[in-house]
């Protein structure tokens, strides 16, 4: 009897883009299954290559899951860019990219888990590179906003305004993440009410801002750390 060798994991590697295809497939188990105990096997498989091929372009499951937290970046900075390309304020601006950095929390809460908990993070403290530098992109539109004027007055982006810059950066973050937590796991609800919640905190913090912005002490940084 003739043996057919059907399975996804006997076929020969053929994929035009094997990075897209598993990064693709992790994003797409990540939000199905809202965790990341999947294998790079059962990637392959989704993805139609041999169960060897995630390795070309992988080390290891964390290396995979770092390019996956960089695409999560890139999403969330598209969904903040999309939401304020009509927009003129800067406050209207800031406002858009609250609410975009939220709703993009609570629709995929894994994915979310991933870019900003601490799995990634290794010994030295430091988170992988391909991730920090989608982290920074997505950063600089927070810093254009602050810059133009969204918190009352404008910011030039200049190395002696560094401080207070991040300053500001830091508390819109801590709002906006807490919020984000609250919300998916429900301490706060419903989340039919977050564009409300995400408006009324956001104001609450800028009118705080407007009267003082927390200069952050010399030596913090604000963003995903470097490796030591």
């Amino acid at each position: 009897m003739t043996q057919h060798s059907s399975t996804t994991e006997q076929r020969p590697y053929h994929h035009g883009d094997l990075h897209s295809a598993i990064v693709g497939a992790a994003l797409a188990v990540l939000s199905e299954s809202q965790n990341t105990e999947f294998s790079l096997r059962e990637l392959a498989r989704r993805a139609g290559v041999s169960h060897n091929a995630p390795y070309k372009h992988f080390a290891d499951k964390r290396e995979l899951l770092a390019a996956v937290s960089a695409v999560g970046f890139e999403l969330l900075a598209k969904q903040m860019t999309d939401a304020t390309k009509d927009l003129d304020s800067p406050h209207e601006r800031l406002a858009a990219i609250a609410r975009a950095y939220v709703c993009g929390g609570v629709n995929n809460p894994a994915l979310y888990r991933l870019m900003f908990g601490g799995y990634l993070t290794g010994q030295d403290d430091g988170r992988p590179p391909i991730e920090r530098t989608a982290a920074e992109d997505m950063k600089a539109l927070l810093v254009e906003a602050i810059s133009n004027g969204a918190l009352g007055r404008p910011i030039p982006n200049t190395t002696e305004n560094t401080r207070e810059i991040d300053g500001a950066i830091l508390t819109f973050w801590s709002q906006m993440h807490g919020l984000t937590l609250l919300l998916v796991d429900r301490l706060v609800g419903p989340s039919e009410k977050m564009a409300e919640l995400t408006e009324s905190l956001l104001q609450g913090m800028l009118d705080g801002l407007a009267n003082c912005i927390p200069a952050i002490p010399a030596g913090v940084w604000v963003g995903p750390p470097l490796a030591k």
